[in-house]
């Protein structure tokens, strides 16, 4: 059952999602690290744009293509301890883009520490999608996208802060030893958080093999539109924000400090709906979600494509945090149903799919910066999520998720 009756349950699961926030923080926080370092890393490396950009591009192809290894694996040997010993892992991958003396040396770095890291954030999810009953998951996913959101804003500050201070070689050996912590706190966790899953879950999982579970996924109308949509989503939002910092810096001559710290209220507006979302969830529904978190989302970057004043720029960033995590948070809900006996290959998919999609959308942002600008290309990208949300909601309508647990 997935009931927490007693307060000792009721603790034990918020401290074991607390931690797991913590462990989220840090995988966001990595993939994030670089946007505000691009400049530098072009100027260091002496490369373009667009070529300084595979240490984030590279980082969510290896994010996304890991999905396929995770989802076994958590099926294997259980969710709770492929995310700690994956939390610790990454803190070589960290210390080896410290170490980097070439371009090509960070950019393999930053695939290792992809690897490692893509277990954290969908394994999650499904741990709590395992853990938590339908009716109340999406507010304990809230609580543990908190971390997460935070990461937005901690690899903008972190990454603009230490380029323009004491160089951005520090940013990777700080978040070494945040991953490195981490990691020790989850790993000393796992009996008490294996306590909170129903063993016949994973015993059931194990059955199966693999490629049964994606086939029996796929064939979920609700899966296909989950997965497209995110798709599309990693696509346009997250080429549109990873080029924010950049836009700022270039276009208006503001420093990689103060576009970052403009870029990353992004996570202030995804963690202040975080703290707020159980009211929007009863009144919105999930049409009512996407609809009007994909406005809150596109619009406010429009207004930063366009408007010369980096100052406002940290307000519509702001927005466009609490309208991206709306909508997001949405479609994580959505994943945890898509089809429950197989939950963790669901996560799995998922977190495949939008990194799949933000890796293309990075490098394709980037290569457009370089010929058309930045100001064209953030507006463009944030316009096709506006759009995108407008026509979802009636399809979402023809594929209501069962609610009951399994």
């Amino acid at each position: 059952m997935q009931v927490h009756d007693t307060p000792a349950q009721e603790a034990a699961l918020r401290r074991t999602i607390f931690q797991l926030s913590l462990a989220s923080f840090a995988s966001m926080t990595i993939q994030r690290l670089c946007d505000p370092m691009l400049p530098v890393l072009a100027r260091d490396f002496q490369v373009d744009l667009g070529q300084a950009a595979a240490v984030i591009g590279w980082f969510a192809v290896v994010y996304g293509m890991a999905q396929l290894f995770y989802g076994p694996m958590s099926d294997r040997f259980g969710k709770y301890r492929v995310i700690a010993a994956c939390t610790l892992t990454s803190s070589l991958g960290c210390l080896g883009c410290a170490l980097a003396v070439g371009l090509d040396q960070l950019v393999l770095a930053r695939m290792l520490s992809a690897f490692t890291a893509a277990a954290i954030v969908p394994m999650g999810m499904a741990w709590v999608g395992d853990a938590v009953r339908y009716e109340v998951r999406q507010e304990q996913l809230a609580r543990l996208g908190m971390g997460s959101t935070m990461g937005i804003f901690g690899g903008q500050v972190i990454g603009g802060i230490c380029t323009d201070t004491i160089g951005w070689r520090w940013a990777f050996v700080f978040m070494s030893l945040g991953f490195l912590v981490v990691g020790v706190l989850l790993w000393r966790r796992q009996s008490q958080a294996g306590t909170l899953v129903p063993k016949a879950l994973d015993a059931h999982a194990q059955a199966i093999p693999f490629h049964r579970k994606v086939m029996a996924v796929w064939a979920q109308p609700r899966a296909r539109l989950v997965l497209s949509t995110v798709l599309l989503e990693g696509a346009s939002a997250f080429g549109v924000v990873a080029m924010g910092v950049t836009h700022l810096h270039q276009q208006q001559g503001v420093s990689l400090s103060l576009a970052g710290l403009a870029i990353s209220m992004f996570g202030i507006g995804c963690l202040s709906y975080a703290i707020v979302a159980r009211h929007f969830i009863r009144r919105l529904g999930e049409p009512g979600m996407v609809h009007i978190g994909t406005l809150l989302f596109g619009l406010p970057f429009v207004f930063i494509a366009f408007v010369p004043d980096w100052r406002w720029a940290m307000l519509a960033s702001g927005l466009s945090g609490f309208g991206f995590f709306m909508f997001h948070n949405t479609l994580q809900v959505m994943a945890t149903q898509m089809h429950p006996p197989q939950r963790a290959t669901c996560m799995t998919l998922f977190a495949g799919t939008l990194f799949t999609g933000q890796s293309l959308g990075v490098l394709l942002a980037a290569h457009w910066v370089d010929r058309w600008g930045s100001t064209w290309v953030i507006a463009s990208g944030a316009l096709i999520v506006v759009l995108m949300g407008q026509c979802i909601p009636a399809l979402i309508k023809r594929t209501q998720p069962h609610t009951s647990s399994p």
